[in-house]
């Protein structure tokens, strides 16, 4: 291949909620009066999708719509939650409502009716195959992206947003009644037609418990098990100066902190994400239990201070008392596991470059504060990552709340760089 292939100055993997951010920044960027920055993105999903399986009618966002796709970053763009609202006709009720929570349904069609204004940059039911570097002689160059459709893009610069990952207990398989929380409204419908007689649900976060409440509303003749390790259900930490953790300054205050001091502050500020559940649902399962008690028939039941320490695939699960040894047998016609989510690993996608990715004592990714990858190769342009940076950028890397900024961060970088890295005159390049 030659410098004649067409280039674009960004190939975005995935096509989340990060990369749609990102898109917009491009959208709002190109619209300005400086040079364009081309992009094109590849997304395997047939159409935009966030967590599909979990929008549930009733569950509401943990973030304020403020934090949207693009407020933080510029609060005059036309792609904010609250002209979505305008468009939608619900502003005022909106307004009326007085919550800075808007439903997770909502906010999911805010999302698909950001990316309809964004979906010539993005190519859906694409999957990314493959990764290879075009040199100009030791150096990266560019990056040949081979897709599913056959196709391949060049990049100067590669932003992986490959989202995360379903992530069930060492030893767990996934079966017909073994399934993780992101599968619960795809399972709903074949459920109603079986007349369950219990649910077993592993877990003790925020998930966990929309987990436990609907299918305690769902299926009235049912028995479901809450199973964790907890006394109960641990109220999260949304409290005005612990939310600090997640605003932009503190990215670069946790970015420029030894070992010792991001471990204590993900320890101190877990409970504002993990394992920790909104207190208006916690106080609603109490009522229902508590309901139960009184009425005699109790089919919200909570084994806490437990574990599952066998499950076969026909739902047998034992679950043993973490005080007493204990042991409880249960036949379960759908175990549930809401046992959260690990970042996608991106380094596979990209070949023989990435075990040339720099990685840090504990086997982690380095990654440098504009959240480019740091590699031992010359590099004229840059792999961003969208998600998978916690450990070096704090717990905001795979939420929404830093998610506009984080964006615009990248397209300066990718900007910037492009300045400093673009050559004089045309060379010639070669992919080996």
């Amino acid at each position: 291949m030659t410098a004649e292939v067409p280039i674009h100055d960004i190939v975005g993997v995935g096509f989340g909620p990060s990369n749609l951010a990102l898109a917009i920044a491009l959208a709002e960027h190109n619209a300005g009066a400086g040079p364009a920055v081309t992009t094109h993105f590849l997304e395997r999903q047939p159409r935009f999708g966030w967590h599909r399986g979990m929008l549930i009618d009733t569950a509401t966002m943990q973030v304020s719509f403020l934090k949207d796709l693009v407020t933080l970053r510029n609060p005059t763009s036309e792609f904010s939650f609250l002209n979505y609202l305008h468009a939608a006709g619900r502003l005022v009720d909106f307004i009326n409502h007085k919550n800075l929570f808007p439903l997770r349904v909502e906010f999911h069609d805010y999302f698909e009716w950001a990316a309809a204004k964004v979906d010539d940059v993005v190519s859906y039911g694409t999957e990314v195959v493959s990764v290879t570097p075009v040199y100009d002689g030791s150096e990266v160059a560019y990056f040949d992206v081979q897709a599913s459709d056959g196709s391949c893009l060049r990049a100067r610069n590669l932003v992986m947003g490959t989202g995360l990952r379903p992530q069930l207990p060492e030893g767990v398989t996934a079966g017909a009644r073994i399934w993780h929380n992101s599968e619960l409204l795809f399972r709903m419908d074949a459920l109603r037609g079986t007349d369950p007689k219990r649910f077993v649900v592993v877990g003790a976060g925020q998930s966990a418990a929309e987990v436990a409440a609907l299918l305690h509303e769902e299926f009235p003749r049912a028995e479901v098990c809450a199973v964790f390790a907890r006394y109960g259900y641990s109220p999260a930490d949304d409290s005005s100066f612990a939310n600090r953790i997640f605003d932009p300054d503190a990215v670069d205050h946790f970015y420029r902190a030894g070992e010792p001091v991001k471990d204590r502050l993900m320890r101190y500020h877990g409970a504002t994400n993990y394992s920790a559940v909104d207190v208006d649902l916690i106080d609603e399962l109490y009522r229902r239990v508590y309901r139960e008690k009184v009425l005699g028939v109790e089919r919200l039941r909570l084994f806490n201070v437990s574990r599952p320490v066998e499950v076969t695939g026909t739902g047998t699960v034992t679950i043993e008392s973490l005080t007493t040894g204990e042991r409880t047998v249960l036949e379960a016609d759908a175990v549930v596991y809401a046992t959260g989510y690990r970042p996608a690993d991106p380094t596979p996608l990209l070949g023989e470059l990435g075990p040339r990715c720099l990685r840090d004592e504990e086997g982690r990714l380095r990654v440098e504060r504009d959240y480019r990858l740091a590699t031992e190769f010359p590099l004229r342009g840059g792999i961003y990552l969208q998600g998978g940076t916690e450990h070096t950028h704090g717990i905001t890397s795979s939420l929404l709340s830093n998610t506009a900024v984080r964006v615009g961060e990248i397209l300066q970088s990718v900007v910037d760089r492009r300045v400093v890295a673009e050559p004089a005159g045309e060379l010639a390049v070669s992919a080996r």
